[in-house]
Protein backbone atom coordinates (compact mmCIF):
# COMPACT_ATOMS: atom_id res chain seq x y z
CA UNK A 1 0.00 0.00 0.00
CA UNK A 2 1.15 3.58 -0.56
CA UNK A 3 0.65 6.01 2.48
CA UNK A 4 2.29 8.99 2.79
CA UNK A 5 5.43 9.31 4.74
CA UNK A 6 3.82 11.50 7.29
CA UNK A 7 0.32 10.55 8.53
CA UNK A 8 -2.23 12.58 9.71
CA UNK A 9 -3.56 11.36 13.08
CA UNK A 10 -7.36 12.53 13.96
CA UNK A 11 -7.92 11.63 17.60
CA UNK A 12 -7.98 15.30 19.05
CA UNK A 13 -10.09 16.44 15.75
CA UNK A 14 -12.77 15.72 17.25
CA UNK A 15 -14.75 15.36 21.53
CA UNK A 16 -11.49 14.17 22.78
CA UNK A 17 -9.58 17.50 21.33
CA UNK A 18 -10.00 20.27 19.47
CA UNK A 19 -13.97 19.89 18.56
CA UNK A 20 -13.57 21.07 15.25
CA UNK A 21 -17.22 21.53 13.23
CA UNK A 22 -17.40 20.52 9.87
CA UNK A 23 -15.95 23.17 8.21
CA UNK A 24 -13.19 23.33 9.97
CA UNK A 25 -12.37 19.24 9.75
CA UNK A 26 -12.98 20.06 5.66
CA UNK A 27 -10.38 22.62 5.83
CA UNK A 28 -8.09 20.71 7.33
CA UNK A 29 -8.21 17.25 4.99
CA UNK A 30 -8.10 20.14 2.42
CA UNK A 31 -4.47 21.41 3.88
CA UNK A 32 -3.07 17.76 4.24
CA UNK A 33 -3.87 16.79 0.94
CA UNK A 34 -2.55 20.01 -0.92
CA UNK A 35 0.60 19.62 0.86
CA UNK A 36 0.86 15.84 0.19
CA UNK A 37 -0.51 14.49 3.54
CA UNK A 38 -3.05 11.96 1.92
CA UNK A 39 -3.12 9.40 4.75
CA UNK A 40 -5.61 9.49 7.78
CA UNK A 41 -5.25 7.45 10.87
CA UNK A 42 -8.32 6.70 13.02
CA UNK A 43 -9.78 4.56 15.56
CA UNK A 44 -13.25 3.29 16.08
CA UNK A 45 -13.03 4.85 20.11
CA UNK A 46 -11.49 7.93 19.40
CA UNK A 47 -14.25 10.75 20.65
CA UNK A 48 -16.12 8.02 22.88
CA UNK A 49 -16.42 6.32 19.15
CA UNK A 50 -17.67 9.46 17.29
CA UNK A 51 -14.66 11.22 15.76
CA UNK A 52 -15.45 9.21 12.92
CA UNK A 53 -18.66 10.41 12.33
CA UNK A 54 -17.79 13.60 12.79
CA UNK A 55 -14.87 12.77 9.89
CA UNK A 56 -17.16 10.79 7.24
CA UNK A 57 -19.67 13.65 7.48
CA UNK A 58 -16.75 16.16 6.70
CA UNK A 59 -15.46 14.18 3.72
CA UNK A 60 -18.88 13.41 2.27
CA UNK A 61 -19.66 16.80 1.84
CA UNK A 62 -16.11 17.20 -0.19
CA UNK A 63 -15.44 16.17 -4.06
CA UNK A 64 -12.15 14.15 -3.09
CA UNK A 65 -11.28 10.90 -5.21
CA UNK A 66 -11.79 7.94 -3.26
CA UNK A 67 -8.05 6.83 -4.39
CA UNK A 68 -6.63 10.40 -3.55
CA UNK A 69 -6.44 9.30 0.54
CA UNK A 70 -6.07 6.59 2.49
CA UNK A 71 -8.26 6.10 5.97
CA UNK A 72 -6.36 3.78 8.61
CA UNK A 73 -8.83 2.73 11.71
CA UNK A 74 -8.33 0.33 14.90
CA UNK A 75 -10.41 -2.08 16.20
CA UNK A 76 -10.30 -4.36 19.83
CA UNK A 77 -10.54 -1.35 22.76
CA UNK A 78 -13.99 -1.85 24.12
CA UNK A 79 -13.94 1.75 25.74
CA UNK A 80 -16.29 2.60 28.93
CA UNK A 81 -18.76 5.24 27.43
CA UNK A 82 -22.32 6.29 27.18
CA UNK A 83 -22.77 5.13 23.74
CA UNK A 84 -21.45 1.27 24.70
CA UNK A 85 -22.66 -0.92 27.51
CA UNK A 86 -19.18 -1.90 28.54
CA UNK A 87 -18.85 -1.98 32.01
CA UNK A 88 -14.89 -2.27 32.30
CA UNK A 89 -12.20 -1.27 28.91
CA UNK A 90 -11.51 -4.44 27.74
CA UNK A 91 -10.74 -5.98 23.88
CA UNK A 92 -12.44 -8.29 22.14
CA UNK A 93 -11.19 -9.95 18.77
CA UNK A 94 -13.35 -12.70 18.26
CA UNK A 95 -14.50 -12.73 14.32
CA UNK A 96 -17.86 -11.32 15.01
CA UNK A 97 -16.56 -8.26 16.84
CA UNK A 98 -14.33 -7.47 14.21
CA UNK A 99 -16.66 -7.73 11.15
CA UNK A 100 -19.09 -5.66 13.16
CA UNK A 101 -16.75 -2.98 13.99
CA UNK A 102 -15.18 -2.65 10.35
CA UNK A 103 -19.09 -2.31 9.32
CA UNK A 104 -19.25 0.43 11.83
CA UNK A 105 -16.19 2.10 10.63
CA UNK A 106 -16.99 1.85 6.94
CA UNK A 107 -20.57 3.61 8.02
CA UNK A 108 -18.96 6.34 9.90
CA UNK A 109 -16.19 7.21 7.60
CA UNK A 110 -18.90 7.00 4.84
CA UNK A 111 -16.50 5.08 2.89
CA UNK A 112 -16.64 1.24 0.98
CA UNK A 113 -13.40 0.46 2.74
CA UNK A 114 -10.88 1.10 4.77
CA UNK A 115 -6.81 1.07 3.40
CA UNK A 116 -5.52 -0.19 6.95
CA UNK A 117 -7.46 -2.43 9.41
CA UNK A 118 -4.86 -1.96 12.58
CA UNK A 119 -5.70 -4.51 16.30
CA UNK A 120 -5.30 -1.30 18.61
CA UNK A 121 -3.88 -3.39 21.43
CA UNK A 122 -3.17 -6.28 21.95
CA UNK A 123 -5.37 -8.73 24.27
CA UNK A 124 -3.97 -11.75 26.35
CA UNK A 125 -6.98 -13.48 24.86
CA UNK A 126 -6.73 -13.07 21.32
CA UNK A 127 -7.11 -15.93 19.14
CA UNK A 128 -4.52 -15.87 16.08
CA UNK A 129 -7.17 -18.19 13.87
CA UNK A 130 -9.96 -16.49 14.62
CA UNK A 131 -8.71 -12.75 14.06
CA UNK A 132 -7.40 -14.48 10.64
CA UNK A 133 -10.87 -15.49 9.70
CA UNK A 134 -12.34 -12.05 10.14
CA UNK A 135 -9.52 -10.74 8.25
CA UNK A 136 -9.71 -13.28 4.70
CA UNK A 137 -13.16 -12.27 5.01
CA UNK A 138 -12.85 -8.37 4.78
CA UNK A 139 -10.30 -9.04 2.33
CA UNK A 140 -12.44 -11.05 -0.05
CA UNK A 141 -15.23 -8.36 0.69
CA UNK A 142 -13.16 -5.81 -0.29
CA UNK A 143 -13.65 -4.02 3.10
CA UNK A 144 -10.07 -3.44 3.80
CA UNK A 145 -6.96 -3.39 1.45
CA UNK A 146 -4.06 -4.52 3.94
CA UNK A 147 -3.83 -5.58 7.58
CA UNK A 148 -1.97 -4.58 10.58
CA UNK A 149 -1.19 -4.32 14.45
CA UNK A 150 -0.76 -1.13 17.07
CA UNK A 151 1.28 -1.81 20.00
CA UNK A 152 1.96 -5.31 19.52
CA UNK A 153 5.64 -6.71 20.57
CA UNK A 154 7.80 -9.31 18.42
CA UNK A 155 5.87 -12.24 19.59
CA UNK A 156 2.82 -10.90 19.44
CA UNK A 157 3.37 -10.13 15.74
CA UNK A 158 4.96 -13.27 15.26
CA UNK A 159 1.35 -14.91 17.06
CA UNK A 160 -0.62 -13.44 14.86
CA UNK A 161 1.24 -13.11 11.77
CA UNK A 162 1.39 -17.25 11.75
CA UNK A 163 -2.02 -17.15 10.41
CA UNK A 164 -2.39 -13.99 8.54
CA UNK A 165 -0.28 -11.48 7.23
CA UNK A 166 0.95 -8.24 9.16
CA UNK A 167 1.63 -5.44 7.15
CA UNK A 168 2.03 -2.69 9.69
CA UNK A 169 3.04 -2.28 13.07
CA UNK A 170 1.84 1.19 14.99
CA UNK A 171 3.94 1.89 17.74
CA UNK A 172 4.56 4.83 20.14
CA UNK A 173 8.22 5.68 19.85
CA UNK A 174 10.33 9.11 20.01
CA UNK A 175 13.43 10.37 21.30
CA UNK A 176 11.96 10.65 24.66
CA UNK A 177 10.36 7.21 24.29
CA UNK A 178 12.34 4.55 22.25
CA UNK A 179 11.94 1.06 23.38
CA UNK A 180 10.72 -0.54 20.42
CA UNK A 181 14.46 0.12 19.48
CA UNK A 182 16.06 -1.75 22.15
CA UNK A 183 13.26 -4.83 22.74
CA UNK A 184 13.36 -6.13 19.40
CA UNK A 185 9.88 -5.10 18.25
CA UNK A 186 11.38 -3.08 15.21
CA UNK A 187 14.16 -5.62 14.87
CA UNK A 188 11.16 -8.03 14.19
CA UNK A 189 9.91 -5.54 12.15
CA UNK A 190 12.79 -5.57 9.39
CA UNK A 191 13.21 -9.27 9.52
CA UNK A 192 9.99 -9.83 8.63
CA UNK A 193 9.04 -6.60 6.16
CA UNK A 194 6.51 -5.49 8.84
CA UNK A 195 5.85 -1.52 8.18
CA UNK A 196 6.52 0.95 10.93
CA UNK A 197 4.15 3.69 12.12
CA UNK A 198 5.16 5.96 15.15
CA UNK A 199 1.69 7.64 17.23
CA UNK A 200 3.12 10.46 19.56
CA UNK A 201 6.13 11.01 17.68
CA UNK A 202 7.43 13.83 19.64
CA UNK A 203 7.11 12.41 22.66
CA UNK A 204 7.04 14.31 26.45
CA UNK A 205 9.88 16.49 25.19
CA UNK A 206 6.98 19.38 24.77
CA UNK A 207 4.93 18.34 27.46
CA UNK A 208 7.21 18.49 30.47
CA UNK A 209 10.30 20.28 31.84
CA UNK A 210 12.37 17.26 32.95
CA UNK A 211 16.24 16.54 33.52
CA UNK A 212 15.80 14.32 30.09
CA UNK A 213 13.82 17.23 28.42
CA UNK A 214 16.62 19.75 29.22
CA UNK A 215 19.23 17.33 28.33
CA UNK A 216 17.78 17.10 24.98
CA UNK A 217 17.13 20.83 24.74
CA UNK A 218 20.95 21.63 25.01
CA UNK A 219 21.43 19.49 21.64
CA UNK A 220 18.40 20.70 19.65
CA UNK A 221 19.55 24.00 20.15
CA UNK A 222 22.86 23.70 18.51
CA UNK A 223 21.41 21.09 15.69
CA UNK A 224 18.04 23.44 14.86
CA UNK A 225 20.99 26.23 13.56
CA UNK A 226 22.79 23.55 12.15
CA UNK A 227 19.78 21.89 10.15
CA UNK A 228 17.94 25.41 9.84
CA UNK A 229 15.06 23.86 11.59
CA UNK A 230 12.70 24.05 13.87
CA UNK A 231 12.91 21.93 17.22
CA UNK A 232 9.99 19.56 16.04
CA UNK A 233 11.85 18.80 13.13
CA UNK A 234 14.48 17.85 14.72
CA UNK A 235 12.66 15.33 16.85
CA UNK A 236 11.02 14.07 13.63
CA UNK A 237 14.28 13.54 11.39
CA UNK A 238 15.28 11.95 14.71
CA UNK A 239 12.54 9.06 14.44
CA UNK A 240 12.05 9.00 10.22
CA UNK A 241 16.45 8.31 10.54
CA UNK A 242 15.88 4.92 12.07
CA UNK A 243 16.18 1.89 8.91
CA UNK A 244 12.68 0.11 10.28
CA UNK A 245 11.31 3.29 7.90
CA UNK A 246 8.67 4.86 9.99
CA UNK A 247 5.72 7.13 9.14
CA UNK A 248 4.95 9.72 11.95
CA UNK A 249 1.45 10.08 12.84
CA UNK A 250 1.17 13.91 14.06
CA UNK A 251 -1.41 14.88 16.12
CA UNK A 252 -1.80 18.56 15.17
CA UNK A 253 -4.40 20.60 13.89
CA UNK A 254 -2.11 23.27 13.10
CA UNK A 255 -1.71 23.91 9.89
CA UNK A 256 1.84 25.49 9.67
CA UNK A 257 3.06 22.53 12.25
CA UNK A 258 1.36 20.29 9.05
CA UNK A 259 3.66 22.13 7.26
CA UNK A 260 7.11 21.88 9.10
CA UNK A 261 6.09 17.82 9.48
CA UNK A 262 5.95 17.48 5.57
CA UNK A 263 9.47 19.54 5.81
CA UNK A 264 11.16 17.50 7.80
CA UNK A 265 11.54 14.56 5.37
CA UNK A 266 14.37 17.23 3.97
CA UNK A 267 16.47 16.77 6.77
CA UNK A 268 18.68 14.06 7.06
CA UNK A 269 20.60 14.04 10.40
CA UNK A 270 24.76 13.05 10.21
CA UNK A 271 24.91 9.78 12.03
CA UNK A 272 27.06 11.71 15.27
CA UNK A 273 24.32 13.93 15.68
CA UNK A 274 21.95 11.44 15.89
CA UNK A 275 23.75 9.47 18.89
CA UNK A 276 24.09 12.80 20.90
CA UNK A 277 20.27 13.11 20.60
CA UNK A 278 20.26 9.67 22.16
CA UNK A 279 22.99 10.16 24.36
CA UNK A 280 20.77 13.30 25.97
CA UNK A 281 17.70 11.21 26.27
CA UNK A 282 19.08 8.27 27.99
CA UNK A 283 21.60 10.58 29.80
CA UNK A 284 24.39 8.20 29.28
CA UNK A 285 26.65 7.46 26.67
CA UNK A 286 26.19 4.05 24.61
CA UNK A 287 27.50 1.10 25.55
Amino acid sequence: MKFSKIIAGVMTWGSWGKQLNTKDMQSLIEHCLDIGITTFDHADIYGAYSTESDFGKALSGMSIDRSQFQLISKCGIQYVCDTRDNTVKHYNYSKDYILWSVEQSLNNLQTEYLDLLLLHRPSPLMIAEEIAEAIEILKKEGKIKSFGVSNFNASQMDLVGFRTDVNYNQVEFSLTQHTAMHDGTFDYMLSNGVGAMAWSPLGSFFKDDSAQSKRIKNVQDKLTVKYDASADQILLAWIMTHPVNISPVIGTTTKERMNLAKEALTINLELEDWFELLVASQGHKVP
